[in-house]
């Protein structure tokens, strides 16, 4: 859901400055020496960029980093990444470092649900409107150079004002065009797409850019080509993870349908939409698939493309499916918090792709362990995860201080809603982890929480320093990576090591945080231990419910698994979905995300800190 979640004003790229100020302000507070980050060829979801803080409930003083509804287009040789409310957008040229780039222009009211296209040698970017807005364009993203294509778009036929919302007569549309989608095809032509709402459809209308009448001026450089008509909405009693609620449970709340956007592959223009809501865990991405930008649809029998309600990272809607400079696909999309605040999110990034057949898929297994970025052309099974297990599951954790009822332990439960709070904010805290015994540690994630941070906008202090220190004896230690010079912040710090590290301690030690208080979500560990993986689930059982959009499915508990994936699809080689599971829950598990008429299949695999299991056998259901 594009909720009106502002974001704060952040600085621009490489501003002496900011930099300035921060040696001035934090050198006396640094407790050690300065270290380069090194280069990384993974990722591991949040994906690693300066969040903004939110100023939104500032009158309730409730402060935290957001980010949602991302949109990713290539432009040049770069990437760049537009979300809501961010005051600016980041560019990469790997899709693993993101700078932030501070716009020339931009809207007071800032962007929400922001709509990309590149058409001839413009990048354009419309934000969610409920009347005419700007329309903006860059020849020059790098350099954050925007400017008007046209100051004010024209009104959407047939739509009424906002306060006219809920008084729609027949012939009439909401206010919009909201959570916009722009795309143009093989031929030149322009279409719009739009819609966010429980009650209405999405929308979608030819448009024209007049890209040769530039010179005619602003007035003139956009209109509707055809009339908006409506495309489809959701069928909850029909699609069961179009139902509201946490794993869709809430049959009463209608489900919100939003974040359209458009992508042709071949012949077929696959449209894509998320529901039921941003704020669950089950917040997915769907599809219909047309012969034409304008339809007509049909619903693609193998929804939802992307889901991931399980793990540190839950939900994976509204957001973007683009290609990188090899050809793979790729898919963004929204990522559940909601620890201080409704809309409190994260963006994710995932490898997608299209079968021969046309079947789009959306791959979320281990979606926020390590991924490695590839550097050529991916076959259609190769697979991106590096293979470096979780390390730090409910694993020993101890701290400086702590405050009462954020104890050390909350940091390595995988669960971003608790964290560990230190009694105070001042260099030289610490979180120790007891990995067991020696592991070789390749990566770790630094997942900083919002516990009363008592900030709405951008600082010169907003910035994350600190230093990760291994050790096999818990009395030397070594240091890791060191972050103590960084000069952006990183709530969602990702850090692959330089070389493996043989350790059973790991520690963060601080530095500094713009924050008010110190707190951590979670401190999560990467790499491996000795010894074979698990054994291979067994008597895995799946058995269709009286309401065919439910299953429920069982296994044998493996012993020493540190969790399960649950891989669902409609044929044993396209389990395309993935619920994973730990451990200390019921190796039973009710799927709630089935669409009633369609057969599917199911198998089970177990992990641990060594490795993953080979896959169960497939049962029908």
């Amino acid at each position: 859901m594009s909720a009106l979640t502002r974001s704060r004003i952040a600085p621009l790229p490489g501003l002496p400055l900011r930099h300035s100020l921060l040696v001035a302000m934090l050198a006396f507070a640094t407790p050690f020496a300065a270290a380069q980050e090194p280069a990384s060829r993974t990722w591991a979801n949040p994906v690693d960029i300066d969040y903004r803080y939110n100023f939104e409930q500032m009158n309730e003083g409730i402060s935290y980093r957001t980010g949602a509804d991302p949109a990713v287009v290539r432009y040049g040789d770069a990437y760049y990444l537009f979300l809501t409310l961010a005051d600016g957008y980041w560019r990469s040229t790997d899709l693993l470092h993101w700078q932030f780039i501070k716009p020339s222009r931009w809207p007071f009211d800032s962007e929400v649900a922001p709509a990309t296209l590149v058409a001839g040698d413009k990048l354009f970017l419309m934000q969610a409107a409920t009347q005419p807005r700007p329309l903006l364009y860059s020849t020059d993203p790098a350099h954050g150079r925007l400017d008007f294509w046209t100051r004010l778009l024209p009104p959407v036929p047939g739509a009424v004002s906002s306060e006219e919302h809920y008084t729609l007569k027949p012939g009439e549309l909401p206010p919009g065009p909201w959570d916009p989608g722009l795309f143009q095809d093989e031929d030149g032509k322009t279409y719009l797409y739009w819609g966010s709402s429980n009650v209405h459809p999405l929308y979608a209308a030819r448009i024209d850019l007049k890209l040769g009448d530039a010179a005619e001026g602003e007035g003139k450089r956009l209109a509707f080509v055809t009339k908006p008509q409506a495309l489809f909405t959701l069928h909850p009693a029909e699609h069961g993870w179009e139902r509201f609620g946490q794993d869709h449970t809430d049959e009463r709340t209608l489900p919100f349908m939003e974040g359209a956007w458009m992508n042709r592959q071949g012949d077929r223009y696959y449209l894509q939409y998320a529901a039921p809501g941003t704020e669950y865990n089950a917040y997915g991405t769907g599809v219909y698939v047309g012969k034409g930008p304008l339809g007509p649809f049909e619903y693609a029998p193998y929804n939802p493309i992307g889901e991931k309600p399980g793990g540190f990272v839950q939900g994976v809607g509204h957001g973007s499916t683009f290609q990188d400079a090899y050809g793979n696909w790729w898919n963004t999309g929204t990522s559940w918090i909601g620890s201080n605040w409704t809309f409190e999110r994260r963006i994710g990034l995932y490898r997608a792709g299209f079968h021969a057949d046309g079947q789009m898929w959306v791959d979320t297994r281990f979606g926020d362990f390590p991924q490695r970025m590839p550097d050529h052309r991916l076959k259609e099974n190769e697979d991106t995860f590096a293979g470096w297990m979780l390390l730090s599951y409910r694993k020993a954790a101890t701290a400086s201080s702590a405050l009462p009822g954020h104890p050390a332990s909350a940091a390595t439960d995988e669960n971003p809603r608790t964290s560990w709070v230190a009694a105070s904010n001042t260099p030289g805290q610490t979180l120790t982890l007891d990995l067991g015994g020696d592991r070789t540690v390749r990566a770790v994630q630094v997942n900083f929480a919002d516990y009363q941070s008592g900030r709405y906008g951008d600082a010169p202090d907003i910035v994350a320093q600190f230093r990760i220190e291994g050790s096999r004896d818990g009395q030397h230690w070594d240091t890791l990576a060191d972050l103590s010079h960084e000069t952006r912040d990183r709530p969602d710090a990702y850090l692959e090591l330089p070389q493996a590290a043989r350790v059973r301690y790991l520690r963060y030690v601080h530095g500094h945080v713009g924050a008010r208080t110190l707190a951590i979500a979670d401190l999560r560990v990467f790499g491996n231990a000795d010894g074979p993986p698990p054994a291979t689930p067994a008597q895995v059982a799946a058995r269709r419910l009286a309401d065919a959009r439910n299953a429920d499915i069982s296994w044998t508990p493996v012993p020493g698994a540190v969790g399960y994936n649950v891989r669902w699809g409609l044929a044993a080689d396209r389990l395309h979905s993935t619920y994973q599971r730990f451990a200390d829950q019921p190796t039973t598990l009710t799927l709630r995300s089935l669409n009633k008429g369609v057969h599917y299949v199911v198998a089970v695999e177990a992990f641990d800190e060594h490795g993953v299991s080979a896959l169960s056998t497939t049962q029908g259901f």
